[in-house]
């Protein structure tokens, strides 16, 4: 299967930073190049179904399981456990790291993940299906509670416009306080960089996960963040708080690297250990491809 979505080209990130507005450029990913998503959130994000049930004229045919069908030669329909109560629960991270881009970027971590977080509302809403909305740092920030009235978008959209990172990130302890405040079993999508201590972040997962959320993550990274492309004496400003250090990077570089990447297979192994869907996405990649990929891979898992 292609790794994009059929019969459009990748959308340029440089192109989307030239877009004036979240909505406009949420309407560009989906529009333009998500087209080809046609199915339910049931379907492509995956709520657990508890059983089977004979199909009747006027069922809805998106949920025949045709798997059961070429067993038994008889059509039946997935039942889903929260059938009428389906929600999405987009937590987005704030926190002031987002807040970098760098020369090789066209948009900030907190710029593409706005982008991404608002292409899923955009795509929950358009199957009619429930949407909110949580911002973190080192708190809950904002939240939107979730509905699925197409008037909602703008809400969720004005939220995103209105945030800036500009505060540390405690995103494990947050994690852990969602898991408990959220009410019933949602889909939970965490669009982050995921930079708090990594224990942390996996112990919130996990909760999340005991609490029986079906969990997402997409982790937002800027390509120098990965690539450490500085050759000359460079001055390093930290986030969060953390000051600033002049540096000669040929002295730290292979180092660097060796952590950094860790650091991403840590991640990655704690979200297939825990059974969370989990996609490392670049601002220099295109956003619609980077969804694309995260939703077929959740539909083959599930």
């Amino acid at each position: 299967m292609s790794t994009d979505a059929p019969g459009r080209e990748p959308l340029d990130p440089a192109l989307l930073a030239r877009l004036s507005g979240l909505e406009l450029r949420a309407r560009t990913i989906v529009e333009g190049h998500l087209a080809g998503l046609h199915r339910s959130p049931r379907q492509g994000f995956s709520v657990e179904f508890a059983e089977h049930r004979e199909y009747t004229p006027g069922d809805d045919l998106r949920y025949l399981d045709w798997k059961v069908f070429g067993k038994r030669d008889r059509f039946y329909l997935k039942q889903f456990e929260e059938e009428t109560n389906f929600a999405c629960q987009l937590v987005v991270d704030v926190s002031e790291s987002m807040a970098y881009r760098s020369s090789r970027a066209a948009l900030s971590k907190w710029e593409y993940a706005s982008c991404l977080a608002a292409a899923l509302a955009w795509l929950v809403l358009r199957q009619q299906d429930a949407v909110g909305l949580v911002a973190v740092d080192a708190e809950i920030r904002r939240t939107v509670r979730p509905s699925g009235q197409a008037a909602h978008l703008k809400q969720i959209l004005q939220t995103l416009e209105q945030m800036r990172p500009e505060h540390e990130s405690r995103l494990g302890a947050v994690l852990h306080e969602l898991a408990e405040r959220i009410p019933r079993r949602s889909l939970v999508l965490l669009v982050s960089d995921l930079f708090d201590e990594p224990d942390a972040v996996g112990q919130g997962l996990r909760h999340l996960r005991f609490r029986g959320h079906d969990v997402g993550v997409l982790h937002v990274i800027d390509p120098a963040e990965q690539d450490f492309p500085f050759g000359e004496a460079t001055e390093f400003v930290g986030l969060e708080g953390l000051g600033s250090e002049p540096v000669e990077p040929q002295h730290l570089e292979a180092a660097y690297r060796a952590e950094f990447e860790a650091f991403l297979r840590r991640a990655a192994a704690q979200c297939r250990d825990l059974g969370v869907d989990y996609r490392l996405i670049r601002t220099d990649e295109p956003p619609d491809r980077a969804l694309w990929q995260f939703l077929v891979q959740r539909r083959r898992t599930r």
